[in-house]
């Protein structure tokens, strides 16, 4: 299923670095930044985590949630949160199975090989429960969480 802008999201339940569960339908009325990066702790998912717990608190400001999704385990997030004081939830899907769904999974062009993996991309979801906005591929990590707080910004 193609995630399409002004349908539905994807239900979703995983697990987060304290081992809770972190249901879509409980997030119900507030917007939801889900975002999918390949691995805790490499330069580039450094840099756009990073660049999230920035601006997270300009973000909370406009009723929205952050949520990072990578196939490590709740223990790897957990290390990568200490590490650099990050301050929203990352999200285990250990199976790939959510990323699918959200098509943040699949053929990717990897130094100039076709391979599969996790796709960079983020998924803004309105409070409603809707696709307000998809970033099938994110081109420069450091500078994407700045286009998603924009984003934010020019719906208020």
């Amino acid at each position: 299923m193609a995630i399409q802008e002004g349908k539905t999201a994807p239900a979703f339940t995983l697990t987060n670095q304290d081992g809770k569960k972190i249901s879509l339908k409980d997030l119900r009325g507030k917007d939801v930044i889900l975002y999918f990066y390949p691995k805790d702790d490499t330069p580039g998912c450094t840099k756009e985590a990073c660049g999230f717990r920035d601006f997270n608190q300009e973000i909370q400001a406009l009723d929205a949630v952050i949520l990072g999704v990578s196939p490590d385990s709740p223990e790897s997030h957990q290390k990568f949160i200490e590490k650099y004081t990050l301050n929203f939830d990352l999200l285990s899907d250990p199976d790939r199975a959510v990323m699918t769904r959200y098509g943040a999974f699949g053929e990717k062009k990897m130094y100039g090989k076709t391979v599969q993996g996790v796709i960079r991309s983020t998924v803004w979801i309105g409070s409603d429960g809707k696709v307000k906005k998809h970033w099938r591929r994110v081109p420069k990590a450091a500078d994407h969480p700045a286009k998603v707080l924009e984003a934010l910004e020019a719906e208020t």
